[in-house]
């Protein structure tokens, strides 16, 4: 599909600022993300859509062996120089596709995910996947930015992320994700929720977006009705944005 062109050209020229993002490599969430994995020692963890890396880097010194994954082949360089380069040797890196990971069924202790599904075209095929490769009674570890509930507000979020990088494909519903991990045979243990503030220049820049491009995005954001300006906390000064606010969730879902 071309979007995932479009993902690979994105992520291909902006691998290094993923690596460097302080979102990516400091957030909360991650610190989330492994304090509730179940983890002895002996697992062998699938990190799909690696990314800078940030997640099979945290998973490498608690468990046996990660397999990070990734569509664009220079997130996965950039990837491994930044894990090699922490002093883990446990790390395979595999180029591969979300929604048809190249691994036989029940496979992996545990897999991971974390700030890519909203790049993937079809979902569904994802969620099935990461089912399939898992072995029974073995964790799953989503996490996302999420849309609002609100149809309005769902809307604002996923055309400015759209804008701001074409190869944003949609974030979805908290909803939307429990309707999806139930219907293919997930338990959702944990839930948590995060959010996350984003600088509106960092943002802009890490997708190397135009100066033209990110004064229309701008212009949108500051035109967008007060009902979103205050959904979002949007903060102008001078009709620029400043900043706004977004959020995320991380799932733990046991493949029953």
């Amino acid at each position: 599909m071309d979007i995932k062109k479009d993902v690979q050209k994105q992520f291909g020229r902006s691998a290094d600022e993923y690596v460097k993002s302080s979102g990516h490599r400091k957030g909360e969430d991650l610190k989330k993300l492994v304090e509730i994995a179940r983890v002895t020692g002996i697992e062998h963890v699938l990190d799909v859509a690696t990314g800078g890396g940030h997640t099979a880097n945290a998973f490498a010194s608690l468990v046996n062996k990660v397999t990070a994954v990734d569509l664009t082949p220079e997130m996965l360089t950039a990837a491994e120089k930044f894990i090699k380069g922490n002093g883990h040797s446990n790390v395979a890196f595999v180029e591969g596709d979300a929604e048809k990971l190249p691994f036989p069924d029940d496979t992996f202790d545990i897999v991971t995910c974390r700030i890519a599904p909203h790049h993937f075209p079809n979902v569904q095929h994802f969620v099935s996947e990461v089912h399939r490769v898992l072995k029974t009674n073995s964790q799953f570890l989503l996490d996302d930015n999420v849309a609002p509930e609100v149809n309005e507000y769902d809307q604002f979020y996923n055309k400015i992320e759209k804008i701001r990088d074409y190869s944003h494909f949609r974030a979805w519903k908290k909803t939307e994700w429990i309707n999806m991990l139930e219907h293919v045979g997930f338990e959702i243990q944990e839930l948590y929720r995060f959010e996350k503030r984003f600088d509106f220049n960092s943002w802009c820049d890490r997708m190397k977006m135009s100066q033209t491009d990110k004064e229309s995005l701008n212009d949108y954001i500051v035109s967008s009705n007060q009902e979103v300006k205050n959904k979002f906390r949007i903060t102008i000064q001078q009709n620029k944005v400043e900043s706004f606010l977004g959020e995320a969730v991380l799932l733990k879902a046991i493949k029953s």
